[in-house]
């Protein structure tokens, strides 16, 4: 429950609806069994703002049998009785809009004009957008491929869907994960991570608010031993989705994989920055500053690695690093912050750790130290800046997951997208140039699900978002993901004589 006097009432508006538990099954919300309690922490303070009890596996029976109970009634609803339960959802999420961007902020740290601006407008554009996509659950159209027969293909939704999401878009990620699902006919069981549930739990009582009945969107806030591991391997669960680090994503396929399970991976990432010599050199610096940074660097997107063709090179770093410094961190909530703090004092010591064995072999620019003074008590960490690291070196191939950019120079186009692909992620990428056919040359080789250029950063959610290689399979958002909680039916009637004796005795009844 929430502890009256940590949080004051303006930064966590939502602890009334909250006080019932962090399980939500069945359209309610309940207290877990595991026996142990957990705290969600605000890393801007080290404060606790919200104590709950864990989920335990009884916890993720009853949320699957309640999801598996719900699956016949809602499969069977039209497209245009979802679409319409979530056009009611887009707009109980925009009257909850602040309500939602100050729970975001306190559980990451994220300042509050960026989940006012990005994450909650996000989040309703994503549901309303699926509550299109409803309507258009489309097979093939009806053909005669083989002799007498007519065939055609229907897609049907698969059942339960067992869901994992992260702890640095927890709303995000919760819409990503059950939006597709639902739209397309699916029941689903979300755990949130257990440092983040508050916008998850919000997020499914605000469909219930809008009536999409109990049952379909169920959240169970447990550990990921216990609790996301009986999610993916409990039977009943027909298709699991899971976005996180790329090791835990080997253990999620692990299990998956014993019972045949429909599996959606989106994992980590180590994104290449790519400056060409002619590309803007103040558009690339800006570019690349707020590529690193976003969400505290906490983003498997982000730009961790700025390959810079060697004539801009020099002035790259210093103009990069002189951008960096004005950066502030601050208070989430206050107007002129524009960095927070990492998601825990754990995450924020093991980036400490990784620059400062980097110091061994790299040149930290800029930044690479923990604040002092009114910031020392949160999670916070400089914006950082590497330069001139070895290509196999740990700073490089490693996913780091804060404030951290590093620098390498590259002589020719063959060598700048050679290293840039040298690693085994291939979530998104970058390129910076003037010349169109530089462009469109990095768009084909470079290995990633999404490449920008001249821009790092932006989502939309008629578009796909996913991975090549050890960042996962599958697509999140677009009508890609939709389609992904899906399974295809091939129909097929035989149109000889024995269905044509079958329509005359319809008509006519027996002679």
């Amino acid at each position: 429950m929430h502890n009256p006097g940590i949080a004051p009432p303006e930064r966590f508006a939502a602890q009334e609806r909250l006080a019932d538990g962090a399980q939500f099954i069945a359209g309610r919300l309940t207290k877990g069994t595991s026996g142990r309690t957990h705290a969600v922490v605000d890393p801007a303070t080290g404060e606790e703002v919200y104590t709950y009890e864990l989920a335990g596996t009884d916890d993720v029976d009853a949320a699957v049998a309640a999801a598996r109970e719900a699956f016949p009634g809602w499969a069977s609803t039209t497209p245009g009785e979802r679409s319409d339960a979530l056009h009611r959802f887009a707009a109980v999420l925009a009257d909850r809009a602040e309500e939602f961007a100050r729970a975001e902020s306190l559980q990451c740290g994220k300042p509050l004009k960026l989940t006012r601006e990005f994450d909650v407008p996000g989040t309703i554009d994503n549901t309303a957008f699926f509550a299109g996509a409803a309507r258009h659950l489309q097979g093939q159209s009806a053909g005669e491929y083989s002799g007498d027969h007519t065939s055609y293909v229907r897609r049907e939704p698969i059942g339960v869907v067992g869901s994992i999401a992260p702890w640095n878009y927890p709303l995000q990620m919760a819409a990503w994960k059950i939006l597709p699902a639902v739209a397309a006919g699916n029941t689903i069981v979300l755990k949130p991570a257990e440092l983040t549930p508050l916008t998850s739990l919000l997020f499914a009582q605000a469909a219930t608010d809008a009536g999409i009945p109990d049952g379909v969107i169920n959240i169970v806030t447990g550990t990921g031993k216990e609790v996301g591991e009986h999610l993916v391997g409990h039977p009943d669960v027909a298709m699991t989705s899971f976005t996180g680090s790329t090791a835990v994503g080997r253990r999620v396929a692990e299990i998956a994989t014993a019972t045949v399970k429909r599996l959606h991976l989106e994992l980590g990432g180590k994104a290449p920055f790519v400056v060409f010599d002619d590309a803007d050199l103040e558009a690339a610096v800006n570019g690349a500053v707020a590529g690193a940074l976003i969400n505290t660097g906490q983003d498997c997107t982000a730009a961790t690695r700025a390959y810079v063709q060697r004539p801009l090179y020099e002035a790259f770093v210093e103009r990069t690093a002189a951008l960096m410094e004005t950066v502030r961190l601050g208070d989430p909530f206050a107007a002129g912050t524009d960095l927070g703090p990492l998601i825990s004092h754990v995450q924020r010591d093991r980036v400490a750790a990784f620059v400062d064995r980097a110091r061994d072999y790299a040149r930290v620019v800029t930044g690479g130290e923990a604040p002092q003074g009114d910031l020392k008590n949160g999670a916070y960490y400089r914006p950082t800046l590497i330069a001139d690291a070895a290509q196999d070196s740990e700073i490089v191939q490693s996913e780091i997951f804060g404030p951290v950019l590093i620098a390498l120079p590259f002589e020719s186009d063959d060598e700048g997208i050679r290293l840039a692909n040298d690693t085994p992620y291939g979530l998104a990428a970058s390129a910076w140039s003037a010349d169109v056919y530089r462009a469109n040359r990095a768009t084909r080789e470079l290995k990633a699900g999404c490449v920008w250029i001249n821009d790092h950063i932006p989502i939309i959610s008629e578009m796909p978002h996913g991975g090549y290689r050890a960042s996962g399979f599958g697509k999140d958002m677009s009508v890609y993901s939709f389609e992904e909680y899906t399974q295809v039916k091939h129909v097929m009637f035989d149109n000889t004589a024995v269905a044509r004796k079958d329509w005359h005795r319809t008509i006519f009844g027996d002679r």
